[in-house]
């Protein structure tokens, strides 16, 4: 079975050819580009929105990409059930489109963050965390806007539904707010739809897939999806 990814492009993306260029050329899946004012996602298995300043962040970080003609095809897609991945500037594409809960504001510290980081897999039993070799992964995060943030009432539904997907945490799996880095509360990096078809992570797994890079542990969520899909 041949699984294709489809990799959006919006004016200001930074990070779509470094999405391409993980999923194509180190693990060697089928990935098409897909141009924001198209709406045909071209029989895709997988929708990954990559991070960048869709229309450089005017109004709200994502507020004008989720308005693009290709965002109406991307919530029918995930509506039916269809896989879909908001990294960094996507996640803030889906929480404007509703098709996940809450928001994501400044950093605590107003600051620019680019740094490696850890996460732990709170929830194992997902469309992108079931082939996990290990629960705890470093990889890189560089936002401004990465604070997540959502109303008690929304944040006791997250944690009762187990949509939490990765939370931050030390190397040794700590979570506590030293190792959160930008203040996210309950130190949440990703969280998934009520239907575990749609994932939002403010880290970058696409910058941790190239063994040159001597970082890899982001390859273990785009398998886990691949895996996934084949086992279908």
């Amino acid at each position: 079975m041949k699984i294709k990814f489809g990799v959006i492009v919006f004016p200001g993306s930074n990070c779509d050819h470094d999405a391409y260029y993980s999923l194509r050329k180190v693990l060697n899946y089928d990935v098409k580009f897909l141009w924001h004012k198209d709406s045909d996602l071209s029989d895709c298995d997988v929708i990954v929105l990559p991070g960048g300043f869709s229309y450089g962040d005017y109004l709200r970080a994502g507020a004008i990409a989720k308005l693009s003609p290709i965002m109406n095809s991307v919530i029918e897609f995930a509506e039916k059930g269809g896989i879909v991945i908001g990294i960094c500037n996507g996640f803030q594409v889906l929480v404007e489109t509703g098709l996940l809960p809450g928001v994501l504001i400044k950093n605590s510290n107003l600051r620019f963050i680019c740094k490696d980081v850890y996460i732990k897999a709170a929830n194992t039993n997902t469309i992108f965390t079931n082939g996990l070799s290990k629960n705890i992964l470093k990889i890189p995060i560089a936002h401004g806007e990465g604070n997540y943030y959502a109303e008690k009432e929304v944040i006791d539904n997250l944690v009762k539904n187990d949509q939490i997907v990765f939370k931050y945490c030390s190397e040794d799996g700590l979570i506590s707010d030293e190792f959160n880095p930008n203040g996210s509360i309950l130190s949440i990096a990703g969280i998934q739809n009520i239907k575990g078809n749609v994932l939002g992570m403010m880290p970058h797994p696409e910058r941790s897939c190239d063994p040159s890079l001597f970082k890899t542990d982001g390859a273990q969520i785009f398998n886990s999806v691949f895996n996934f899909l084949i086992s279908r």
